[in-house]
């Protein structure tokens, strides 16, 4: 009896609908729904409504397929014309869906936030294929979206940094290789990295350059001090002469750090390889001496050393000088993050791998965007600084 009693399903009962199958459908309703109480007050009148403040007519309806985070919209809306001041009419645009619109803002979102994880064209569309669906997300459509970094990357180059409370600032520069007149070429990026009075760590600027020379380098710190920048309490940089005096140029009265790591692979690469163990040793004890004196003592025996055993080392080591025991005139808890240009090298390689993605650049298509809207602030281990610039100004 209760087998018998049972209802056998049939064709007329409805299939199970999913969540997201519900939304989608609500979501298409909403933008119909929306854009047709836009056109009723922008005409002044419902449906059949007769008034005489009606300020235009419907027109009968149209299809747009617009690309959703629900996948693609198949919309009926409406189209009107709104009669003008001087006779006749024009036809009705929408605010809400405009002419020629294909994907939602969000859609676009996704996309140039696929783009700054270091995601390329093919992979943008893989890991947006369970968003768009059955969308269509050409390669040109990928590259008319992340053009609108453009104007972002513009605004951020030329913004004002007179409210910038520097204290530390890192100067390098790092190679990238970009696709110019067919040949692949590789070309430096300059790049300047603030430590703020709060310990924040900043991008300030990027700049694509031809060559790493004196005069790109002097230029580049002069733009950076027509945007505002305040003189920095210490400059830490590596060996380039040109950033040298494009530094004590324009702060004459900041104190300066050579990278320590820069200058150990200049040592390195004037003694034997026999001898690689030991001078690394004695430079070590340079720069992790546990004071500034017992620092210039073990400069001092290394200079005296290597003068007889390698000379090219001494000199070397004399070019340097003071400027590689400026971070002990600081606090030690310091000392680490303002030895070397370490601070910045983390940033050089989120650029790198990022960039790696895209293939080759081209330079008209700046590849600091990736860079400069996606490189996260950070901590820097200068977080007492505020203390120690006042004391030292």
């Amino acid at each position: 009896m209760d087998q018998g009693s049972r209802k056998k399903p049939g064709a007329h009962e409805e299939q199970p609908v999913s969540l997201g199958e519900l939304i989608h459908e609500r979501v298409r309703g909403a933008i119909e729904t929306a854009v047709e109480e836009e056109l009723a007050a922008a005409l002044g009148a419902a449906v059949y409504e007769r008034t005489e403040a009606r300020r235009g007519y419907r027109n009968g309806q149209k299809t747009r397929t617009l690309t959703g985070p629900t996948g693609p919209l198949a919309l009926t809306l409406p189209r009107g014309v709104v009669f003008a001041a001087a006779g006749g009419g024009t036809e009705w645009a929408s605010t809400i869906v405009p002419r020629y619109q294909r994907r939602l803002r969000e859609v676009n979102e996704a996309v140039v936030a696929t783009y700054l994880a270091g995601g390329n064209t093919r992979r943008i569309r893989g890991a947006l294929a369970p968003l768009l669906k059955a969308a269509p997300l050409s390669k040109s459509a990928v590259s008319r979206i992340v053009a609108t970094l453009r104007e972002g990357l513009a605004a951020w180059m030329t913004r004002a940094l007179r409210e910038v409370d520097l204290v530390y600032l890192y100067l390098d520069a790092l190679a990238l290789r970009v696709r110019s007149a067919g040949k692949v070429v590789s070309v430096p990026v300059l790049t300047a990295v603030g430590v703020l009075a709060d310990g924040e760590k900043q991008l300030l600027a990027l700049e694509l350059c031809g060559a790493e020379s004196a005069e790109a380098w002097a230029g580049f710190v002069d733009a950076l001090i027509s945007r505002g920048l305040k003189a920095p309490l210490l400059c830490i940089i590596d060996g380039h002469a040109g950033l040298r005096r494009a530094v004590g140029r324009a702060w004459p009265q900041a104190a300066v750090q050579r990278c320590c790591v820069h200058k150990l692979r200049n040592l390195e690469r004037k003694v034997p390889k026999h001898a690689l163990a030991e001078l690394r040793e004695d430079f070590h004890r340079i720069v992790y001496a546990a004071s500034g004196e017992s620092a210039r003592a073990a400069y001092t025996a290394c200079a005296r050393k290597w003068s007889t055993r390698c000379p090219g080392v001494a000199r070397s080591l004399a070019e340097g000088g003071d400027e590689l025991l400026t971070f002990f005139r600081f606090p030690k808890a310091q000392w680490k993050t303002l030895r070397t240009t370490n601070a910045i090298e983390r940033l050089n390689e989120e650029f790198r791998r990022r960039v790696k993605t895209q293939g080759r650049c081209r330079p008209r298509t700046p590849p600091s965007a990736c860079s400069s809207a996606s490189w996260p602030r950070g901590r820097s281990g200068c977080a007492r600084s505020t203390a120690t610039r006042n004391s030292r100004r």
